[in-house]
C-alpha cells in the first residue's frame, strides 16, 4: 500500500484524485483549506465506510 497526498480535496479534481485512491485501498491524506467546506469529501468518505 502506498501513501498519497491530495490537496484540494474539498471539490473538483482533488476530491475525485483522494476519491479514486481511497477506492483502491492506497491511504489518502486529503488536504483542505477549510473543514467546512469539505462536505463532499466527508459525505463519500460515509458512504464508503457504510459499504464495508
Amino acid at each position: 500500500m502506498s501513501v498519497v497526498l491530495v490537496t484540494g480535496s474539498s471539490a473538483g479534481i482533488g476530491l475525485a484524485t483522494a476519491l479514486h485512491f481511497g477506492r483502491l485501498g492506497e491511504g489518502v491524506y486529503a488536504g483542505v483549506r477549510n473543514i467546512a467546506t469539505a462536505t463532499e469529501l466527508t459525505k463519500a468518505i460515509v458512504r464508503a465506510l457504510g459499504e464495508n
